[in-house]
This record gives C-alpha cells, sequence and structure tokens, in this order.
C-alpha cells in the first residue's frame, strides 16, 4: 500500500492523501457539473415545451383561419357563378321553359286566337326562364352578402382576404342586375311579347 507521513504542520502526505485529495477535488468538481448540466437540461425541456406549445397553438390558428377562408372563398364563388348564370341563363331554366311550351301547344285548341296561342306558347315559357333567372340572382345576392358580413361574426382581428372581398362583390353585383332584368322581363317591361293585332 501507499506510505503516509505527517509533516510537523500534521498534515499528512503520500500516496494516500493525494488520492484522498483527488477524491475530494473530482467531487467538488463534478458536483456544479452535474447541477449545470441538470439545470440546462431542464431550461432546454421547458423551453422545447414552451415553442412546441406555441407552434401547436399557431397551427391550430392557422388551421381555423383557413378552414374559414376556404369557406368563405367558396361562397364568394358561388355567387358569382350563380350571378353569371342568372344573366346568361341556365340549363333547369332552359328546360323548364321548353317545358312550358310543350304545355303550352297541348293546352291551346287550333281554333284558340293567335293573341291566346302566343301567350300560352311562347308568354308562360317567357315568364319561367325569368322565374329561374330571378331564383338564382336571387340566391347569388344572398350568398355573397353573407359571406361579406361572416368577418363581422368570426374571430376580431382577422381580416378577410382581399379576393374574396372582391369576388363576394362581383357576386352581389351579377345577383342585383340579374335580379333587375328578370323582373323586368317577367312583367313584359323588357322585351315584351308582341301584339296579336
Amino acid at each position: 500500500m501507499g506510505t503516509k507521513t505527517v509533516d510537523e504542520a500534521g498534515t499528512e502526505s503520500g500516496t494516500e492523501a493525494k488520492r484522498d485529495e483527488e477524491k475530494v477535488d473530482v467531487t467538488k468538481t463534478e458536483a456544479p457539473d452535474e447541477a449545470t448540466e441538470a439545470e440546462a437540461v431542464e431550461d432546454t425541456t421547458a423551453d422545447d415545451t414552451e415553442d412546441g406549445d406555441e407552434v401547436l397553438a399557431e397551427e391550430d390558428t392557422d388551421k381555423a383561419a383557413g378552414a374559414t377562408g376556404v369557406g368563405q372563398g367558396a361562397g364568394a364563388v358561388v355567387s358569382a357563378a350563380l350571378g353569371l348564370v342568372s344573366l346568361t341563363g341556365g340549363w333547369i331554366g332552359t328546360v323548364a321553359a321548353a317545358r312550358e311550351t310543350l304545355v303550352g301547344q297541348l293546352q291551346t285548341s287550333s281554333s284558340a286566337s293567335v293573341a291566346t296561342q302566343i301567350k300560352e306558347v311562347y308568354g308562360d315559357a317567357w315568364q319561367t326562364t325569368a322565374l329561374w333567372a330571378g331564383f338564382f340572382a336571387l340566391t347569388a345576392l344572398i350568398i355573397g352578402v353573407v359571406v361579406l358580413a361572416r368577418p363581422a361574426f368570426g374571430a376580431p382581428g382577422r381580416p378577410q382576404a382581399a379576393w374574396i372581398k372582391s369576388v363576394s362583390w362581383a357576386g352581389v353585383a351579377l345577383g342585383v342586375i340579374g335580379l333587375l332584368l328578370a323582373v323586368l322581363k317577367y312583367t313584359d317591361a323588357l322585351l315584351g311579347l308582341p301584339s296579336a293585332s
């Protein structure tokens, strides 16, 4: 084993004393390092947890905003499309007008006056077309107004995208024009039936 000597001051010297000092020194230096490492791990874990929570909250907010934006955008496009259909006519209006023409031909006798034949065969079909155009125009108008009014009932501070507003206003404008034209067509103020006289 190692030798141990005691000098005048009463301190031990030798290999065993050196080993004891090394042990003491090692424990003194290791303890603060372990504490520092533990604190660093805790800080990193806390930062990661806070950052992760913030990222998840932002993702949830972005998803909610994206879903809202998608719905409003779809509504705006539908409004504009229906407004355009009200002006140009749609398949449903065409079929309904053709059906009304057929019904008028079946119900009108060949001995009926020309005025009656014009009204039954062409006038009712014309009014049916006007009714369907008015229906599409009114639907476009309602959807456009709902999309424009939607941000007032949503989360505050979340503005509506500019393109959604533009397309919605286009749908509202087309709906108003289509509704006005439908009323004028239905009342024979615009392109009325020719007189039989």
